[in-house]
């Protein structure tokens, strides 16, 4: 069973129930409110959005509610420019999550998503190291905040996470998305979800996010994880 579901498929709506967006619960502060743009310039002068224009360059809508992992997946392929070797639409090579289905079908993800290893094993069979780490008991909010330090201030490797959506009192649960930049004082951290029919880009506690990720998968029973990848 793959890790991650949206809520549509873990609570199915009925045929003639439709939803345009949820609100963002008040712990996360929306890219484009008045706020947000004043975090945005703040964390750009501090040097820590360097990962951000790669990313926010290739930001993607997923096409598919299960399609989180591919999204953030072609996101990242696109944003460090990872040549696939194949073409998209002739005469274009270019990563497109259709391109994606090296051990799992396109039609079964569309269903249930991906799992973390099948998630690694698409990043790895496309050109990218992998550095992976699970967020448990054991893990410290000091040395993962060090990891968002470090990374957001340069452009050569993205984090992408995976975390519960119901610890951050969003719909849903187990999500992937990339992170687009950090502010050091407020210690907000930029979430790029690519589920943007569902929420917008937004800013939450670094703590937070933390807290969100050492929640086990409902699924699996397995920590949540993050990953680093290094081009």
């Amino acid at each position: 069973m793959a890790h991650v579901l949206d809520e549509f498929i873990s609570q199915p709506a009925s045929d003639t129930e439709v939803f345009y967006k949820r609100p963002l619960p008040d712990s996360c502060i929306a890219f484009s409110s008045k706020e947000g743009k004043t975090i945005f310039e703040e964390a750009l002068l501090s040097g820590h959005m360097e990962s951000y224009f790669k990313l926010a360059s290739q930001f993607r809508t997923q096409d598919e509610p299960a399609f989180c992992g591919l999204s953030t997946l072609v996101m990242v392929l696109n944003a460090l420019e990872i040549d696939p070797g194949k073409v998209w639409r002739r005469p274009w090579r270019w990563y497109h999550e259709s391109m994606l289905n090296c051990c799992v079908p396109i039609a079964v993800m569309e269903k249930e998503g991906i799992t973390m290893d099948q998630f690694i094993f698409m990043a790895e069979n496309n050109c990218l190291e992998t550095r992976l780490t699970y967020v448990d008991e054991t893990a410290s909010l000091e040395a993962f905040r060090a990891v968002i330090q470090k990374y957001t201030k340069q452009d050569e490797s993205v984090i992408t996470l995976s975390y519960s959506r119901s610890v951050l009192s969003q719909t849903g649960d187990g999500h992937f998305s990339p992170v687009g930049g950090y502010h050091p004082s407020r210690d907000l951290v930029l979430i790029l979800d690519t589920a943007r029919f569902k929420y917008p880009p937004y800013w939450l506690p670094v703590s937070l996010l933390f807290e969100a990720m050492q929640a086990k998968d409902n699924l699996t029973g397995k920590y949540q994880k993050f990953i680093l990848y290094v081009t």
